[in-house]
């Protein structure tokens, strides 16, 4: 075999010449060409990754990929001069110089960097700085280039080019990549030689809006969500005045032809192969941890194999007590050999194992236990823990301060009739701690968590489908130990004979024994259904991943690199674009993983628009959230400006400690490149990217005028500390509590399969009987717990590549040593931020920080490791 690959490599030789700059000896080995140009030469290192090394699914390279490579005509660098000039008033373009030893060392095994050499030739004096460079791949082949180092360029020292991108084979591109120095300038401030190719390259990543995007592609464009679904199944297509939503990355991918207006569906199969520019795709360590491929197999094949397994395994699908629940985690299940025989056909048995949780031996299906559960199998029961989870939870978003009693409709009375709560007094007044309504009130002493708007509009048409739910209100006392007790829940169905006769509307009270606290816990059910389908539809999937993908898209087509704001904020984008197209392929299309597991079914999407038209940019700043929940009130005297009346809110107060580091980082990092007002008003590329983002991203809400204007420094801060904010803290708190919290389907149910009971009905009496069996009948099947749980059990996990806030993936991200050390002051201030959140966790006088069921609240600590941790804040949506 050897002896056959190296008569392949040398014709190939003999025939096309020395085109890959080295030779072959006589004894089989690819040695370094030796270079026959004279002159000066100036050394530069190249740090790569080749694509054969990064491909999850081709583990070795072959004789084939050597001989693919030697037939290219290698790799060449020319230099860019940011200080000498050609006729056209370009930076002059220096000679071609090879990457060397391109082929002399055969790719590992496994997934690393290699470093190569490249001599430049240099004209000490016709040259000056080299602030950018051209790279043209002559190979087959793509590969990742991080970085090119010069050393000792005459009269600047060491140069830096922090590159980190897919260089794809050079016929692919209409125009050479080109790559810049680490510098960091405005617009107005980019030496003369360079300007052209800083705009230029905007230019190439904006494209033309025509054809379709292909892999090797690096355009950033705008689309309607007009590829989740198919003409014909009954959901609309999300952007525009009827439904508006944020843009999402256009594929250009070609039209159905039932109707042009939606884009064609790639099949499930298909999985990763969905276009996003290929830098913003998920790296190698993200897919072989399973993390992406997982999330493809799960939609694919685990899914349909968990369809068998349940029906062989338990006929009719339902559990019969909470034990059941607990034997996921406990025992396990059995899987069947004809299942395994299925699955191995198509996997090998690590991927096997890590995707049905299997041993090879007992063939179990068995899941990690959630940690709500760890310690207490029936904590969560309490409604201590009910209450606690609405501020140390996994959606600590929802709950506000009531300020008028009883509980007001904001939906249009001649639509809906009268929506208001049916709560009186009379209903809650022994539960007031002695109060009566109007001094709780007026002490802030009531708090309410409601989804009764956000859903009644819909609630009629979610339970034409197998769903049964309510629109819900939770009303709250904040007790003097600083805990939350509930006292009513109000559950709420579209009246009988038509919406404008508005909402028919039961309340149910806390219970300690008897039927009366099985239908307690049940009412409690629904509320928790309503609030993990508001949580993943729109507190998660909204309000941090929609929302977010206009603002990567309008970064990369109107921010150069070489611009402070687009180094600031490009670190919170990575792999936002890809994980939310392959959600779009797999969880929230129609039939996707969410309808199947959440109560909206497939109505999700489409109710998600309708909550986007509240959606409020300003609203996301973590203290003005805060202040319109009235949960806290401006208050110069205390460390943030606020005051929070629920003085133990652990998501607050924690959150509050990252948003004000986060904050100093910002304004320190922007005031050193922007010393007035006037510097913000006529930098054209922040201005270019302000309007694209309202007006192209967010186009739906471009004629809001709650829009920062981005005209002075405070805005400025203020917009990129929001942005930073969404994209890692809020992220990092509705995201990786998902498995530790609702891990366990019993206390985060998402579905709900009938109403409550009847006095008489014969679900009554079981509920009376068997409480267990009633209550799991009406949450989750079994076949959804198991899909639900696989599917929030992947998506709470951290990969190993992931970066967290206050780390960045390269140390020279910028020249700039002031930025380096403003960076390095956040670094220490986002640990010590960590550290202060673990003492308090300590502090037993702090009853909400673990509750009941003694889970610390650990979601805003910023660092983690590998894996299902229920902790750390990633710089990015990255799953």
């Amino acid at each position: 075999m050897f002896g056959i690959g190296k008569n392949i490599i040398e014709g190939a030789l003999n025939t096309t010449g020395d085109l890959a700059g080295s030779v072959i000896n006589a004894g089989g080995n690819i040695v370094e060409k030796v270079s026959s140009i004279g002159g000066k030469k100036i050394k530069g290192k190249v740090i790569l990754m080749r694509s054969n090394v990064l491909d999850f699914t081709q583990l070795h390279s072959s004789v084939l990929d050597t001989f693919t490579e030697i037939l290219g005509s290698g790799v060449t660098f020319q230099l860019i001069s940011a200080t000498q000039a050609s006729f056209d008033s370009r930076g002059k373009v220096g000679k071609k110089a090879s990457l060397e030893q391109w082929i002399t060392s055969i790719p590992p095994l496994f997934a690393g960097e290699s470093v190569f050499q490249v001599n430049f030739p240099w004209d000490d004096n016709d040259f000056g700085y080299p602030g950018a460079f051209y790279i043209q791949n002559g190979h087959t082949s793509h590969f990742f280039l991080k970085s090119l180092t010069l050393e000792d360029v005459p009269g600047y020292g060491r140069v830096h080019f922090d590159c980190n991108s897919w260089v794809y084979p050079s016929g692919r591109y209409k125009k050479d990549r080109i790559f810049f120095a680490n510098n960091t300038c405005l617009p107005k401030d980019t030496p003369d030689p360079l300007r052209k190719y800083r705009e230029e390259e905007l230019l190439n990543l904006r494209g033309d809006g025509t054809a379709e995007r292909k892999e090797w592609d690096r355009i950033y464009d705008y689309d309607l969500y007009n590829d989740i679904s198919e003409p014909g199944d009954g959901r609309p297509i999300l952007g525009g005045s009827q439904y508006p939503y944020p843009r999402r990355g256009r594929t250009g991918r070609r039209r159905d032809w039932k109707d042009s207006k939606y884009e064609t569906r790639l099949p499930v199969v298909s999985g990763l192969n969905i276009y996003v520019p290929r830098d913003e795709n998920f790296g190698h360590l993200k897919l072989s941890d399973f993390l992406g491929f997982a999330l493809k197999s799960l939609a694919s094949t685990v899914f349909p194999a968990l369809v068998g397994m349940v029906n062989i395994t338990r006929p009719g699908g339902e559990f019969d007590k909470f034990q059941d629940v607990h034997d996921l985690y406990e025992g396990g299940l059995p899987v069947p050999l004809d299942v395994i025989r299925n699955l191995t056909k198509d996997f090998t048995p690590p991927m096997l194992q890590e995707l049905l949780r299997t041993d090879n031996d007992q063939r179990l299906l068995k899941f990690s236990p959630p940690q709500v559960v760890k310690e207490d199998k029936f904590a969560w029961q309490t409604d201590e823990e009910f209450a606690r989870e609405m501020v140390a939870g996994v959606n600590p978003l929802i709950i506000r301060r009531l300020e008028v009693f009883p509980p007001q409709s904001k939906l249009d009375p001649k639509i809906y009739g009268d929506q208001h709560s049916k709560i009186s007094e009379e209903n809650i007044k022994s539960g007031l701690e002695g109060l009566t309504v109007d001094e709780a009130l007026n002490q802030r002493k009531l708090f309410i968590l409601d989804h009764h708007d956000a859903l009644m509009p819909y609630l009629r048409k979610i339970n034409s489908t197998k769903t049964k739910a309510y629109a819900t209100r939770t009303l709250l006392i904040l007790k003097n130990d600083g805990t939350l007790k509930p006292l009513v829940i109000e559950l709420s169905l579209p009246h009988p004979q038509g919406d404008q006769f508005g909402a028919n509307s039961k309340q149910y009270f806390p219970a300690e024994e008897g039927v009366q606290k099985s239908i307690w816990q049940l009412a409690k059910a629904y509320v928790v259904v309503n609030d993990a389908g508001y949580h993943q539809l729109i507190s998660h999937w909204l309000h941090t991943h929609a929302v977010q993908e206009p603002f990567v898209i309008a970064t990369h087509r109107q921010l150069s690199v070489l611009h402070p704001i687009h180094k600031l904020l490009v670190p919170h984008y990575k792999d936002t674009m890809f994980i939310n197209a392959f959600a779009r392929q797999v969880l929230v299309n129609s039939d996707g993983l969410l309808e199947q597991t959440h109560f909206q079914s497939k109505y999700a999407m489409e109710l998600s628009s309708y909550i986007y038209k509240e959606w409020n940019f300003l609203e996301q700043a973590l203290p003005a959230n805060l202040i319109k929940r009235g949960v806290a009130v401006e208050d110069a005297r205390s460390t943030h400006g606020l005051k929070l009346l629920i003085e133990d809110y652990p998501f607050a107060v924690d959150g509050l400690e990252i948003w004000s580091t986060i904050k100093t980082w910002v304004t320190n990092y922007c005031s050193l490149y922007y010393k007035d007002d006037s510097a913000i008003q006529n930098d054209v590329e922040l201005q270019s990217w302000w309007k694209e983002v309202r007006e192209k991203g967010h186009a739906d809400k471009k004629n809001e005028t709650w829009w920062p204007k981005l005209q002075n420094f405070n805005e400025l801060v203020e917009t990129c500390t929001t942005i930073i904010w969404i994209s890692s803290a809020l992220h990092a708190a509705v995201n990786f509590g998902q498995y530790p919290y609702g891990g366990f389907i019993p206390n985060r149910p998402t579905i709900s399969r009938r109403h409550m009971p009847e006095v008489g009905s014969v679900e009554y009496k079981e509920l009376e009987s068997k409480p267990e069996k009633a209550y799991l009948k009406i949450i989750n099947s079994m076949l959804q717990t198991l899909l639900g749980v696989s599917l929030i059990e992947i998506l709470s996990r951290h990969a190993s590549d992931e970066v967290y806030l206050g780390q960045r993936a390269s140390i020279e991200w910028t020249s700039d040593k002031a930025a380096l050390e403003l960076f390095e002051y956040f670094g220490k201030e986002v640990s010590e931020v960590e550290s202060r959140i673990i003492e308090r966790n300590k502090d037993v006088n702090l009853k909400n920080r673990s509750g009941p069921v003694n889970v610390p609240y650990t979601l805003l600590l910023p660092s983690s490791s590998e894996g299902l941790t229920g902790r750390g804040i990633p710089n990015s949506i990255s799953i």
